[in-house]
């Protein structure tokens, strides 16, 4: 059962909940209190599925082509799942002569066959479409981001050059983590973002991996952009954007602009100098130069909205960006949990 102030809430989110106590309660002029190391700040929490919901849901992830990849054998196994299933695929863990695992909507699916080093080395051919060169810089990193926005994790033998990862050769295992596009999945929360008189609020949104918070952060984006905000997004590791060719994989507005694969704090110092944003979107942050780059977007009056791992209040305190938390940069802070769904907002900290 969750307890809310309505106090708090527009419209919008009254419409969320049930008032016979099945999905929650909203208990006017009452306000849920924690004694918590952010001191001041009001914390609620809210229903499960409210961000997302079936009818949030849209499969823009292509992720047919993917299957394609595949050798036919597992492409038939594949073909043979529930529609469902295959819609609601988080993952596809592919290892050297093992099983491959699909991870789907919380379930774990073993596929019969294995793969050996050639059905890998071809799969990763296929997902790259022949284009090594075009992939060269990303597979020393140990991913790379195809058609679609997927991101594929390469595991193998590291080969070292002057200190540095300059290859993985001897491929043992690839992670094909889909992609998907959830337009709509932030209108909930809208009102978090933008306040009343039509300035943006500086937002952390904590989550543990897999939770969907780049998920959430890049409908921000395209929210704020279609209504007329200026936005960069500094996308260190090409999830958010997921560009292909110079291309967005995803529906932002007609005021987004995207610097690809450039580290999170140079690029928000270039995306100040270049582009005038209004407000900056990346994600993952927890470097000490992630902290002066925000400082110095807050200091030249940009708005930050980013992402970081993390499970509760707690994981703030011992992260590299206290520093920040203390001075409360961040006007609002989002905790996400995949309790009992991803993507379940689990409490929010407002200054």
């Amino acid at each position: 059962m969750f307890y809310m102030c309505s106090i708090l809430l527009p419209p919008c989110f009254l419409e969320q909940f049930n008032t016979d106590g099945k999905s929650g309660v909203i208990v006017d002029g009452s306000i849920l209190t924690r004694e918590k190391y952010f001191k001041n700040l009001i914390i609620f929490a809210c229903p499960q599925n409210m961000i997302y919901g079936k009818d949030k849901v849209s499969f823009m992830n292509h992720f047919e082509k993917v299957f394609q990849c595949f050798p036919p054998k597992i492409q038939h196994q594949i073909n043979n799942l529930d529609q469902w299933t295959k819609e609601a695929i988080e993952e596809v863990r592919v290892y050297k002569g093992r099983e491959i695992q699909v991870f789907s909507g919380g379930k774990r699916i073993s596929l019969s066959g294995r793969m050996e080093g050639s059905d890998i080395n071809n799969l990763l051919n296929n997902l790259m479409k022949f284009s090594y060169y075009a992939y060269e810089e990303d597979l020393a990193k140990g991913f790379i981001t195809i058609d679609g926005g997927h991101r594929v994790g390469i595991c193998g033998k590291a080969v070292i050059d002057k200190g540095k990862v300059t290859l993985i050769r001897d491929i043992s295992s690839l992670n094909i983590r889909y992609s998907k596009e959830i337009v709509g999945c932030s209108d909930t929360l809208m009102h978090l973002i933008i306040n009343d008189d039509k300035s943006l609020n500086n937002v952390l949104i904590v989550s543990p991996p897999n939770c969907g918070k780049t998920t959430l952060i890049r409908d921000i984006a395209r929210n704020i952009s279609t209504k007329g905000y200026k936005v960069g997004i500094c996308d260190e590791r090409s999830e958010i954007a997921g560009m292909y060719n110079g291309v967005s994989s995803y529906h932002f507005g007609m005021m987004v602009d995207v610097l690809d694969g450039c580290p999170k704090a140079e690029g928000m110092i270039m995306m100040i100098r270049s582009m005038s944003p209004q407000v900056i979107i990346t994600d993952e942050i927890g470097k000490k130069e992630d902290v002066a780059a925000i400082k110095t977007c807050v200091n030249c009056g940009v708005k930050v909205i980013t992402t970081i791992h993390g499970n509760d209040a707690g994981d703030l305190e011992n992260s590299e960006i206290i520093e920040i938390i203390d001075n409360k940069t961040f006007d609002v802070i989002i905790f996400l949990t995949d309790d009992p769904t991803v993507g379940t907002v689990r409490e929010v900290l407002r200054g």
